[in-house]
């Protein structure tokens, strides 16, 4: 556990993901780290293939919290390895800071958490003009979100924040920030994002939320806010997938009095605004890559 939650500044203050503050790879480097995504995708569904040839129904129920961390293992083993190699040649910036201004940790948490709810109520709004998924699409998706619920936090409440984050703000973001300007890379990891969603229907919202967390990340440099915006995001879409009036709705429109959704859109759009303002108001540090501390 130590190359993953290492101790720093104070006491009680922890950094996640140490061992790669020193893996800044260049545009070739992430299509590696990208190709070695998808090895480990392409294991995990061999694996799946396999358990379902013993056990269908164990397969069935817990082959995504099985298949979903080994995605990301071989990026993560090589990208450790590659970052202690580098260390006595090149500087590092910390993977996770907490650059987060004249505001607490627990106000910052907040607002993060209500822009990121607003956000994604407003993204809905793109579901409801887009074509029906395919009906393969559709039924993988509810199986995934009407798994017993714990295992569905799991997946998407808990690997989902843990991993994505890792790699789209904490190795994509972080590594273009030393090349790119702040707005080029931030597009760019929103990009990379919605494209390991793998489907339009989740991507282009993915791409959204993307530009949110990633200029959160920008300032901050705290891959904790940008995995608990994950978390909170899609712990949302499960819930509400639970609840029976939203079972067969396409957005929230579909359910809401046409009055009220516009009423919570333009709050919810107000506050978005207002959370941007607030985190371009956080001054960065001398020397930092943006929020992210030197390692």
């Amino acid at each position: 556990m130590k190359k993953f939650f290492r101790r720093h500044g104070g006491r009680g203050s922890y950094d996640l993901f140490s061992s790669y503050s020193h893996f800044l790879p260049g545009v070739g480097g992430l299509f590696g780290i990208f190709a070695l995504f998808m090895l480990g995708a392409l294991l995990g569904n061999i694996l799946v293939l396999g358990l379902q040839f013993i056990s269908p129904e164990f397969a069935k129920e817990y082959g995504i919290i099985i298949s979903y961390p080994l995605m990301f293992i071989p990026a993560m083993l090589y990208a450790s390895a590659k970052s202690r190699f580098d260390e006595n040649f090149t500087p590092g910036f910390k993977m996770d800071s907490n650059n987060f201004g004249r505001f607490s940790g627990i106000q910052i948490a907040a607002i993060v958490i209500v822009a990121t709810l607003a956000t994604a109520f407003m993204t809905d709004a793109i579901s409801s003009l887009m074509p029906p998924m395919p009906e393969w699409l559709e039924a993988t998706m509810k199986e995934l979100l009407h798994a017993p619920f714990w295992i569905t936090l799991i997946s998407v409440s808990v690997f989902a924040p843990l991993f994505e984050e890792w790699l789209c703000r904490g190795i994509v973001l972080r590594s273009l920030l030393t090349k790119y300007s702040p707005a080029t890379a931030i597009i760019v990891s929103a990009v990379f994002f919605a494209i390991i969603h793998f489907n339009p229907w989740q991507a282009i919202p993915a791409f959204i939320l993307g530009l949110l967390f990633g200029y959160v990340y920008y300032k901050t440099g705290s891959l904790k806010l940008t995995m608990l915006m994950h978390c909170a995001n899609n712990t949302m879409a499960a819930v509400f997938s639970r609840i029976p009036a939203f079972e067969e709705a396409k957005s929230f429109i579909d359910v809401m009095n046409p009055w009220t959704y516009a009423g919570i859109f333009i709050c919810s759009a107000a506050f978005v605004v207002a959370a941007i303002i607030v985190f371009a108001g956080i001054p960065h540090k001398e020397g930092n890559l943006g929020g992210c501390d030197k390692a």
